[in-house]
């Protein structure tokens, strides 16, 4: 048994409330202290505070959630229980934050009972707890051969079904702004095997000219806490230091004889708080034919000949842009690229097109997807797509 006699338990993210409930409970611990976010948490953690457990309210994927417990694993080697006060759970997000770490989920309303017992038992229990929670990372999967023979199927079938929608809509884009109907551009997919990943065109042509215009409005940026300022005294020359050398863009986008640069304005990727997403709401750069196709994803149907060839799979992680993904090489992200690069997955129906969908949120389910793709999965992931279409905001 443990012996907290001495010890605190840390409720952060708390309020009054919270406070309340947790101290009129008969726990093994000498008292309940609310600390106001994560930073006085770690604070108090390197300081040697004796902590029985860390009570978070926050959801699992928010900062006081999984990635909360990640920093306090690297604060202390002994690290205490760690539980979670959430508003909404799903069987993936439970699960998930089980195998991150997390000794418990408590859904609100809590049951002061229920919570008690499970706290107490937790505390008693948990020098042999501890031992089980050890999170043993899997070897990369491969692609089952039933998988690849229904993307095979499936996209084949839906090409061919679909051939008048595509004649329709390469009408429309042409009719509406000059420029090409399809579009290919490099992208990042399993095992970082870069490809060409083609869609249907749904911004003007000279879209990407106005990044260093709109860079203000990156909603990944806006939501990061720790974004600074940019300059507006920046460097207007479009080309990054790699590509200036060259004298021309080396990272460029491909359609017909029209080329253009997706690594436009990128040199504050130098700066460390540079979000490794570029995502605007309501962005003026994109057509009115555009903007229906991405709301109703149909700019994404040209993805089924990448199906076809073996560059992605139906169901898998988002292949990236290059400038993406030479962020995302250290061994926390890393495993994301040893999933199926994909059409749709499991960010997409999880949360699809809302506002609060951070970067730290997308690059935690590509984790934990990669761990756990397989043919049933998903077929759960293709039956949630349908509905998750139709996004209720521009992004």
């Amino acid at each position: 048994m443990s012996d907290t006699n001495g010890s605190i338990i840390a409720l952060v993210n708390c309020d009054n409330n919270l406070v309340d409930f947790f101290k009129g409970m008969s726990l093994p611990v000498k008292d309940v202290i609310c600390y106001n976010d994560n930073e006085e948490l770690t604070d108090a953690l390197e300081k040697g505070t004796s902590i029985a457990a860390v009570i978070s309210k926050s959801e699992i994927l928010a900062p006081g959630g999984v990635q909360l417990i990640e920093t306090i694993k690297k604060t202390r080697t002994d690290a205490p229980p760690f539980f979670l006060v959430v508003n909404h759970l799903s069987a993936n997000l439970r699960k998930l934050a089980l195998e991150s770490g997390v000794v418990d989920v408590f859904w609100q309303p809590l049951v002061a009972e229920n919570v008690e017992s499970r706290i107490n038992f937790t505390l008693t229990q948990w020098s042999k707890l501890k031992t089980n929670l050890v999170k043993k990372v899997p070897s990369p999967k491969k692609i089952p051969i039933g998988k690849r023979i229904f993307d095979i199927v499936f996209a084949g079938g839906v090409l061919l079904i679909l051939s008048p929608l595509f004649l329709i809509i390469y009408l429309a884009i042409k009719l509406e702004s000059r420029g090409p109907a399809f579009y290919y551009s490099l992208r990042v997919g399993t095992g970082y095997n870069v490809f060409k990943f083609y869609k249907f065109r749904s911004m003007y042509v000279n879209a990407d000219q106005r990044i260093k215009d709109l860079k203000h409005l990156n909603q990944y940026t806006i939501d990061a806490q720790s974004k600074q300022e940019k300059s507006a005294s920046d460097n207007t020359n479009y080309l990054c230091a790699e590509c200036t050398q060259y004298g021309k863009c080396q990272f460029p986008l491909h359609a017909d004889k029209v080329t253009w640069c997706e690594k436009q304005y990128i040199s504050s990727k130098r700066e460390g708080g540079d979000s490794a997403f570029f995502k605007i709401k309501n962005d003026p750069r994109i057509t009115k034919i555009g903007n229906f196709i991405r709301n109703t994803s149909i700019d994404e149907l040209p993805q089924l000949w990448n199906v076809i060839k073996g560059d992605m799979s139906i169901v898998g992680n988002r292949p990236l842009p290059l400038y993406e993904a030479e962020k995302l090489t250290t061994d926390k992200y890393a495993l994301r690229f040893a999933a199926p690069a994909g059409i749709t997955g499991l960010w997409q129906v999880e949360k699809r097109g809302k506002a609060e969908m951070s970067e730290e949120e997308r690059l935690m389910l590509d984790n934990y997807y990669a761990e756990h793709h397989s043919l049933w999965n998903d077929a759960r992931v293709i039956l949630k797509t349908i509905p998750a279409l139709l996004q209720k905001e521009q992004v």
